[in-house]
């Protein structure tokens, strides 16, 4: 099976959330279950740099107000897959991140950056940009890549089936309807029943639209967009597809995190040695200035500051959790009004909350090694891994029941405990009083020493590796290329 990964950011090459961590494992987890498997990505400085073996396939110029664009094939340095690179200095050679400048603001010219993502990918799919290979299976991965399925779409003679998965449908790269022309599309593209979403254009409906079957990141968010609660103004274009949607749930790369192998560790460890998990949680301590008690329960944040991820909730339940006597230890950024106010909270409380703005990759590693909860109250969540890195390090997840976390973390009640099942706490409501419901049950649990190991163990064993998930997707080509 040939399939060609699409996507605006690769693990760890360069990475702004989860879309980075699945398009880094999903591609090496289908070539070792045999797939023949390439990524495409943007030339970003970052990605340039790191490719391995580049060689020019072809140039082509001007494109998408880019001069010159080049087209290189090279080899990814950890996982050694072929990827294609697009090197297009006017588009992507610049300081910043992926899809914003220094400043936070988008980059004016994310149209055309990620159409040309699009446009090189459909075209290596009917096979014209790489005479030695043409992909069976297109897959693009939200919506810097949907671009892709709208081209093959438009191109009768493309051969390959798309597939196009939503990692996050709350972001769906709009543009104005003016800017429709520069695409190169047909008029009828930009029809209601295409890419036109209330008087502007939506790349993320180009995938909705155009693939030829839609996955999501979990069972449960496949069910929860449908609904106009959860759709974000889309639910009616994902009804439409019928049983072309499924939901896969992502899964965890063993080889980036394992505690008994990360190198980022103060101590390594295992379910089976869960001493080094108390040398990490002390060393965290140490490194955060909170104060160095073994005893008090250790509350971990790892995340985007935005609403979507419950972080307000955080705030407001934290004076409980404080007053019960735990500490919370939080990196990420995003909501300048939420920074400041974390900010403040560990100015309030020195020895109890520690904040570290920005985002660190090591530094994640030993923040989830040494809590021993794992918080992710979010308000909606596709899948979620930071509570898969939770169960791997034995640092139980608190959640909210929404999305992936409801399809990966069982709750520490009565049954589940007796049956050996639970592996965290859940609450339901997205409210201040039902967080603080659940920080009193991790308190009560933390209480009874002898359970809290249970619970730890059995989350340890969790497997949420990705041969599942790879399993799954080349089920779903097969059936995509027997179906053409």
């Amino acid at each position: 099976m040939r399939v060609l990964h699409v996507a605006a950011e690769l693990f760890p090459l360069i990475k702004t959330g989860g879309l980075a961590d699945v398009a880094g494992a999903l591609p090496g987890a289908l070539a070792q279950a045999g797939a023949d498997v390439r990524v495409m990505l943007p030339g970003y400085p970052a990605i340039l740099d790191s490719v391995l073996h580049q060689r020019r396939l072809l140039e082509i110029g001007p494109l998408f107000g880019a001069a010159r664009v080049t087209l290189r094939r090279g080899q990814l340095p950890y996982s050694h897959l072929p990827a294609y690179v697009i090197d297009a200095p006017y588009l992507y050679r610049r300081p910043g991140g992926p899809y914003q400048a220094g400043d936070g603001s988008e980059w004016s010219d994310n149209l055309q950056r990620f159409a040309l993502l699009g446009w090189m990918a459909a075209h290596v799919a009917a096979g014209e940009l790489d005479p030695e290979w043409t992909p069976q299976v297109l897959h693009a991965h939200d919506w810097h890549a949907a671009m892709a399925c709208a081209y093959m779409a438009a191109h009768p003679g493309t051969g390959a089936a798309s597939v196009f998965t939503v990692h996050n449908l709350a972001y769906q790269g709009l543009f104005p309807h003016h800017e429709f022309a520069q695409l190169g599309l047909p008029v009828r593209f930009m029809q209601s029943h295409g890419l036109e979403y209330h008087g502007q254009l939506s790349f993320m409906k180009a995938g909705l639209k155009y693939a030829n079957r839609i996955t999501t990141v979990s069972p449960t968010y496949a069910h929860e967009i449908t609904t106009h609660e959860y759709g974000c103004g889309l639910d009616g274009v994902i009804r439409s597809r019928g049983g072309d949607l499924s939901g896969i749930l992502n899964g965890v790369d063993g080889r980036v995190w394992d505690p008994a192998h990360d190198t980022a560790l103060a101590s390594r460890y295992s379910a089976d040695n869960l001493a080094g998990k108390a040398l990490c949680k002390a060393a965290l301590q140490r490194e955060l200035g909170l104060a160095e008690d073994a005893r008090a329960p250790l509350f971990g944040v790892v995340s985007r500051l935005t609403a979507q991820k419950g972080l307000d909730l955080v705030l407001a339940a934290l004076p409980a959790l404080l007053r019960l006597g735990g500490q919370v230890a939080l990196q990420g950024s995003g909501d300048p009004v939420l920074e400041a106010a974390f900010h403040a909270a560990a100015f309030s409380h020195p020895g109890q909350v520690a904040v570290r703005i920005g985002y660190d990759e090591n530094l994640a590693h030993r923040l989830i090694a040494g809590a021993d909860v794992i918080l992710v109250p979010s308000r909606f969540e596709p899948c979620g891994l930071t509570q898969l890195y939770g169960l791997r390090y034995g640092t139980l997840p608190l959640v909210r029941r929404v999305g992936g976390l409801a399809d990966t973390v069982v709750d520490a009640a009565e049954p589940a405990l007796a049956e050996g099942r639970a592996t965290g706490f859940v609450f339901e409501a997205a409210s201040p009083a039902a967080l603080e419901g659940a920080l009193q049950r991790v308190l009560q649990a933390w209480a009874r020493p002898a359970d809290w190991l249970r619970l730890v163990r059995t989350a340890m064993a969790q497997d949420f590796s990705w041969a599942g998930a790879a399993a799954k997707y080349l089920a779903l080509y097969a059936g995509l290329v027997e179906a053409r």
